[in-house]
């Protein structure tokens, strides 16, 4: 089936009870068993199954080209959960310019457990052959990159992992499904904050983990079962809902990015713009080869960043927008901005984030599915 037929149809049938279309929101703690130890279609508890969450874990499975999904609570829950492939003593590679909760999960909490991270540039893989170690266990990254919008070559590196028996993780967030799917260039688990485009309304929290790993699937089951960190059957309807609108909204976000993109270049005042679609990009070339939507044209997805000199000038445009809303998040139909040094990346010491390009002058735009043209007006009135 097609993509958008994917995300209408897949994990969901009409409801046997009524011939409803829309799947119904399972809000049950417990179920019935037919007799003592024989619980219907393995439904014995809420925590380990049920209905709506497993026709979502479907859905946004057959829509990254994946066998398996793994719902949970949060995006940092899918993180959280990833940590049960580590134990004292083994390694991980990290790219340097993932989401600041990232940094301080692992640094913050697991380092202190004795695993051991190293933070790379992974747009290099030279960078990430040098740093393999025996005890390698597992590479996390982000591409494109949390603000910075820099990619890694995914089908390259997931060469590199299978040849040293690496767990290769990719973050395709910022991407979604429509534009990019890493286990078809490589990856053994793709991570998405399902907060962010695949809801795409601001109106809820999860996350979710896919694989076409049979094992690594029932690792990642065992560790939602054992965890808990499950999203509510509402979360998961609400997520349903949304998927079945990805495609529409996808595009949207990348005609409006795009335009956008374009327009701030050409702007003497604003030093630096980041977004993969600008053929100033470094590499452009290779967001044309590795994101695509599914009919294999190049898609850039809705964010960007831009460098406009000190914070002193970042503040006053946050402050003065009025189309665009300043929060934290994205992904949304809302087109949302922020400053990632004082939001998103505040736990990264400040030396790391200047180095990473992530300054105090830095603005990271959500571009949302509004008229592009008052978008263009709102940010034009803003900066002058």
């Amino acid at each position: 089936m097609g993509f958008s037929t994917d995300a209408i149809h897949a994990g969901q049938k009409p409801d046997p009870t009524t011939g409803a279309v829309t799947l119904p929101i399972y809000q049950t703690s417990t179920y019935v068993q037919e007799s003592l130890g024989n619980p219907i279609d393995g439904h014995d508890y809420a925590r380990v199954k049920n209905p709506t969450r497993t026709a979502i874990e479907a859905n946004i499975a057959a829509l990254e080209q994946g066998e398996y999904g793994t719902a949970f609570s949060s995006g940092m829950g899918t993180v959280s959960a990833l940590t049960v492939f580590l134990k004292a003593g083994d390694h991980v590679i990290v790219g340097k310019n993932t989401y600041g909760g990232v940094y301080r999960y692992f640094e913050l909490m697991i380092r202190d457990f004795n695993v051991d991270f190293s933070w790379i540039d992974t747009s290099d893989v030279e960078n990430i052959k040098s740093e393999i170690r025996e005890n390698t266990k597992m590479l996390y990254i982000e591409s494109p990159t949390n603000p910075m919008l820099t990619l890694t070559d995914i089908q390259a590196v997931s060469e590199i992992c299978k040849e040293n028996d690496i767990i290769f993780v990719v973050d395709n967030t910022f991407m979604s499904p429509y534009f990019q799917r890493p286990l078809t260039l490589g990856a053994d688990i793709v991570s998405h904050s399902s907060t962010k485009y695949l809801a795409g309304h601001s109106d809820m929290i999860g996350g979710i983990l896919i694989t076409n790993d049979e094992k690594l699937d029932e690792r990642l089951k065992f560790a939602q079962k054992t965890a808990g960190a499950i999203p509510s059957p509402f979360e998961c309807w609400l997520l349903l809902r949304s998927t079945k609108t990805l495609s529409l909204r996808m595009r949207q976000h990348d005609s409006n990015a795009r335009a956008i993109a374009k327009w701030l270049e050409e702007r003497p005042d604003i030093e630096k713009v980041n977004y993969p679609g600008l053929e100033s990009h470094p590499q452009h070339e290779l967001a044309k080869r590795q994101q695509l939507d599914p009919n294999g044209n190049p898609g850039y997805s809705g964010m960007i960043s831009l460098d406009v000199g000190s914070f002193e000038k970042a503040k006053k445009i946050l402050n003065s927008v009025t189309v665009f809303s300043l929060a934290e998040s994205l992904g949304g139909v809302e087109s949302l901005i922020g400053n990632p040094a004082i939001q998103t990346h505040a736990s990264v010491p400040k030396e790391e984030r200047e180095k990473l390009g992530i300054t105090e002058g830095l603005i990271r735009l959500s571009v949302g599915i509004e008229d592009v043209e008052d978008l263009i007006a709102d940010l034009d009135r803003a900066m002058s």
